[in-house]
């Protein structure tokens, strides 16, 4: 009997693969269900809800600036000092991005070859990962600090006469972002350098062309949709800076960045609504710089990429 309903088992298993090959389901979709039920538990689930959040604005919120249930988003473009970290934000991660993509190529360039030592200086250009912005912040207040190792040698050699202000303000933050950014942008673009055939180059060598022509011509081209790329993850990433413009930045003036203006809301008024208000206009500036710098690549690149990355 238990092979009998075995059998019958089995032929309705085959006859349920069936019938979803029919309609054109793959059985094995389903292992994407726990996938999707972490996605959901732990990204959509808390997406919506802080939306609806940005809709329930604080009676005194909603007294002091009107709109309603869109109070918070009044508050928002309506309030010079909140508004105007939309602006500050900007200011440190577009050249942030900018710089670490630019300074990453040359050395990628560099490092294609073999030679002695390329294993380890490598590793020390990918170092920063490891530490973290909080530790990266942590060196330069001992490094750059008003008492800091390069004050007091340039101060000794008689080079300057007073402290130099390299942390605390725009600096700061643009050193932390520099020093722990460059090693993304280097290891995106070496992985699409890579993935470059050589010998295009070599050819184009033989036929006497210039180093700055094999770039020009061919390096570039190909590279282009990968610059893009490292840029917008770069950008990103420099966007969300938290740790380095509290330490290293001035948190209320030159470096008041977005997210310690949700934070404020957050955790020194208590305003979990306009958090998250500020938190979602975040999202939306970040969505329309990668837009719009993938839709520049689209236009003026519609090849495919000759990296791995």
């Amino acid at each position: 009997m238990s092979g009998v309903g075995g059998q019958q088992t089995g032929r309705a298993t085959a006859s349920l693969r069936h019938r979803l090959a029919e309609r054109g389901i793959d059985p094995t979709l389903l292992l994407l269900v726990p996938g999707l039920v972490v996605a959901l538990a732990l990204f959509v689930y808390p997406f919506s809800y802080g939306i609806g959040l940005t809709v329930q604005p604080t009676a005194a919120m909603q007294e002091q600036w009107g709109g309603g249930i869109l109070a918070n988003y009044v508050a928002f473009f309506r309030d010079p000092f909140v508004f105007d970290s939309v602006w500050l934000t900007m200011r440190l991660a577009l050249p942030a991005a900018l710089f670490n993509v630019l300074a990453s190529v040359p050395v990628a360039m560099v490092l294609r070859h073999r030679f002695r030592g390329k294993r380890l200086l490598t590793s020390l250009l990918v170092l920063p990962i490891t530490l973290g912005t909080v530790l990266t912040a942590q060196g330069l207040l001992i490094f750059a600090g008003r008492q800091g190792w390069i004050n007091r040698a340039l101060l000794e050699i008689g080079l300057i006469d007073e402290p130099l202000k390299l942390v605390n303000n725009y600096l700061g933050v643009m050193f932390s972002l520099v020093i722990t950014g460059f090693p993304f942008a280097f290891l995106l673009i070496s992985s699409y350098l890579s993935g470059i055939d050589p010998s295009l180059e070599r050819a184009a060598k033989t036929l006497g062309a210039g180093w700055w022509q094999r770039f020009r011509r061919i390096i570039l081209p190909l590279l282009a949709p990968g610059l893009a790329t490292t840029f917008v993850l770069t950008f990103v990433l420099a966007f969300s800076v938290f740790p380095s413009a509290r330490l290293v930045g001035d948190a209320m003036g030159e470096t008041r960045v977005m997210s310690l203006m949700a934070f404020r809301a957050f955790g020194e008024q208590n305003d979990y609504a306009m958090a998250s208000t500020i938190a979602l206009m975040m999202g939306a500036v970040e969505l329309l710089v990668v837009a719009a710098v993938l839709g520049l690549r689209s236009l003026l690149y519609r090849g495919t990429t000759g990296g791995k990355g």
